[in-house]
């Protein structure tokens, strides 16, 4: 494998990564979260890879253990042969907008693996846990060879539903003793949940924790329509990684499902619909920018302030000048 050097190109970088480099898959998330000026080189490069990768999201309230079910993940998954990358949507920091909790911290098990790949992704502050970036990072991922992408995300509540439109299955976790069922019914986890994961299950409450959610499955939702998928439950002790290898099975059936009703192609359609409008609207936000030095800006917000025309006609002027 030959070296690679700071000067690397976009191809060479692709070709890098494709063949397991992980400085140069980490080169190319960096250049994505930096909004390099080369992400359309690198969006181009890796078009025709793309799309092979299981994308998983694990979500829940804060100390379900969401990193030591993704770390016993990791290991189910490698034991199976499959390349595995992490993506953990970490809180941002208030003052470098970094993310708090580093590589290193976490899954330390797998640091020395070549076959997994683990990125902290600050949130940014964005609402729904999920850093802007996060949809081309799995780009990268899903385009340099990775069979499995684990996407583990910050517990926030209700915003958390934003995880189903990331991922191809999304798990849900929740813990005996937190009150989970009430929350999930409050949250609306019970609409997102591709699986429920009742880890720590060798608490007390767990298995009120499992009724109560066949309980709530049974009170309608889309679950319940004819012909829905209907959400397995799971429980597990990820710190023992007991119940891991029937974590793995209900998501490979969930998959072999989507694949045979076609339901796998439109979520991913609609994934890529949702990245497209997203570099849409960034797109048109910075050429807004361009605009607000203008003089028909100005001569418009007069316009407007004096009452010789509204908002909604100024703004039809300005799209049309943004589309000139």
């Amino acid at each position: 494998m030959a070296a690679l050097t700071r000067t690397a190109s976009v191809s060479e970088l692709v070709e890098r990564a494709r063949e397991g480099n992980a400085r140069a898959v980490a080169r190319l998330i960096s250049l994505v979260e930096d909004a390099s000026p080369k992400l359309r080189e690198v969006a181009a490069e890796l078009a025709p890879h793309t799309g092979r990768a299981t994308i998983v999201g694990l979500t829940g309230s804060p100390g379900v253990g969401k990193s030591t079910s993704t770390s016993a993940l990791v290991r189910a998954f490698r034991k199976q042969g499959k390349r595995v990358g992490v993506l953990a949507i970490d809180p941002s920091s208030p003052f470098s907008g970094g993310a708090l909790l580093g590589d290193r911290i976490r899954m330390q098990d797998h640091a020395t693996d070549p076959g997994v790949f683990i990125r902290s992704m600050s949130s940014r502050g964005h609402l729904g846990g999920l850093a802007w970036a996060t949809p081309q990072a799995l780009r990268v991922l899903d385009g340099t060879g990775f069979d499995v992408v684990l996407i583990e995300t910050v517990g926030v509540g209700q915003a958390e539903v934003e995880i189903a439109s990331t991922a191809d299955t999304t798990l849900v976790l929740l813990a005996p003793g937190m009150g989970d069922g009430i929350q999930a019914a409050k949250a609306g986890i019970l609409e997102i949940a591709d699986a429920f994961v009742v880890n720590k299950a060798d608490r007390d409450g767990a298995d009120n924790v499992v009724r109560d959610l066949r309980n709530m499955l049974g009170l309608g939702g889309r679950h319940s329509e004819a012909g829905a998928w209907r959400p397995s439950i799971v429980k597990t002790i990820a710190e023992k990684e007991e119940g891991v290898e029937d974590v793995v099975e209900a998501i490979e059936n969930h998959r072999a499902w989507m694949i045979d009703k076609g339901v796998l192609t439109e979520r991913r359609i609609a994934r890529a619909s949702g990245e497209i409008l997203a570099i849409s609207m960034t797109t048109l936000r910075e050429r807004m920018g361009d605009l607000s030095g203008r003089a028909s800006l100005r001569k418009l917000s007069e316009q407007v302030a004096a009452g010789e025309t509204d908002p909604y006609l100024a703004s039809d002027t300005i799209v049309a000048e943004l589309g000139a």
